[in-house]
């Protein structure tokens, strides 16, 4: 399939994640298609969450919307982490103002237990597909991302039924019942190396995992827990490199650089860049850290704060992103300073 897409013109992002030298950093957002652009907006107001995410020429389209505006270095598939659950047979809903709410999440052991791995290329095609017709789009203008949450962090829906401040239920079910957990997290395990396989035979140059949750996990709580998926997960997806990001879990980079074959770590903006470099010895790529919030500075700001975070992590084996999704009330000129503050550092003689 790669022979029929063309030539890759921007290849910035993969030469950063293999370690070759660049002259700038490349710079993608995360979240960067979606509710801060009046564009997607419009699209809100005629189709729902899910219509747009399993409408192939839809989330093609919202995925094109920043990379037309801003030209970024890559474009991530407009999708969501919560569609394995679907494959998995369980309903989710995403309603506004409400957040994502699994009407009968897994609240007994049986329930766990009775998880079973899905075809993934049959329950999730509209994203493969999407992922092709978007690789097509781009004409190798940008890399093309795909991604799946973590186990864990799936692990924690899956039980809570909704997004929490502590997922204590979530925990609390792994304890209480770790045959049942170990179970289901296996299963998400299973599920995801397909789904991110099938993700690069569709065109995904580059996959990444999210851990939102692993942060609220303690470091011997995520050696046990969550670490085993994610080594895994990267032991066996090939084709394309890939970027953890386990937000929160700062204690973990160094196993994680280490241990996994990961080429690339996401960073929050609670750790400084200075110790994201210490803690992983320069032996992977970091991509990080700006706090969303700070994209509410004046444009002026935005540039030196930039500059400044790209001096601190030093412009090799380093992605430009936010520490987060960016929030949906930036203005989107200040985004558009954001690239921009990328783009135009230059290193200091």
């Amino acid at each position: 399939m790669e022979n029929n897409f063309p030539e890759h013109k921007n290849d910035l992002i993969l030469k950063a994640l293999r370690g070759e030298e660049v002259e700038r950093p490349p710079v993608w957002m995360m979240r960067q298609a979606g509710r801060y652009l009046p564009e997607y907006m419009k699209l809100r107001e005629k189709y729902t969450f899910f219509e747009r995410v399993e409408t192939p020429d839809l989330a093609t389209e919202i995925t094109m919307q920043p990379i037309r505006r801003f030209k970024p270095d890559a474009a991530i598939i407009f999708s969501d982490i919560l569609v394995v659950l679907q494959a998995l047979g369980l309903e989710v809903t995403l309603n506004p103002g409400e957040g994502p709410r699994l009407p009968n999440p897994v609240d007994s052991p049986e329930k766990a237990l009775s998880l079973s791995v899905p075809d993934v290329e049959d329950r999730l095609h509209y994203v493969m597909e999407a992922l092709t017709m978007t690789r097509r789009e781009l004409n190798g203008e940008a890399t093309l991302i795909g991604f799946a949450g973590a186990p864990w962090t799936l692990f924690c829906y899956m039980i809570e039924g909704r997004g929490s401040k502590d997922f204590a239920r979530a925990k609390a079910f792994f304890w209480q019942h770790p045959e049942a957990a170990r179970h289901a997290i296996d299963v998400i395990t299973e599920t995801t190396i397909r789904y991110l396989n099938a993700q690069i035979k569709a065109g995904a140059q580059v996959v990444q995992v999210f851990d939102s949750w692993s942060g609220l996990l303690s470091p011997e709580d995520f050696n046990e827990i969550a670490f085993p998926s994610l080594k895994k997960i990267s032991d066996e997806v090939t084709g394309a490199p890939m970027i953890l990001y386990p937000k929160g879990s700062w204690y973990a980079l160094e196993a994680l650089s280490y241990r996994t074959k990961a080429a690339g770590l996401g960073v929050d903006w609670c750790i400084t860049p200075e110790y994201a470099r210490e803690a992983t010895r320069n032996n992977i790529t970091l991509q990080g850290n700006f706090d969303p919030s700070r994209l509410l500075a004046h444009p002026d700001d935005i540039t030196r704060l930039v500059h400044r975070m790209i001096d601190r992590f030093g412009a090799q084996r380093y992605i430009a992103n936010l520490g987060h999704g960016i929030l949906p009330f930036i203005p989107v000129d200040h985004a558009g300073a954001f690239f921009d503050a990328v783009k135009s550092w230059r290193k200091s003689k």
